[in-house]
């Protein structure tokens, strides 16, 4: 495999770990509309666990992005 092949894995490892990221999030957000803000503890730990290792992941192909800090921003 030569450098522009393993620079392009890196690229989509990490925009699928975005994409994964905010999805989690937005399936936390639906779900705290959907039961009026009363998201079970279960479901946010479970949530940062999976946002955790999508973004160990990013951070791992590509450490200096917003990723990071925008997420930080996240409930």
């Amino acid at each position: 495999m030569n450098d522009e092949e393993k620079q392009m894995l890196k690229d989509l490892l990490w925009l699928n770990s975005v994409i994964a990221t905010e999805l989690i999030q937005i399936t936390e957000n639906t779900s705290a509309i959907l039961r009026n803000g009363d998201v079970p503890e279960s479901c946010r730990a479970e949530h940062n666990e999976l946002r955790q290792r999508a973004l160990e992941i990013a951070d791992r192909c590509k450490p200096d992005t917003m990723l990071r800090q925008h997420l930080e921003k996240h409930q």
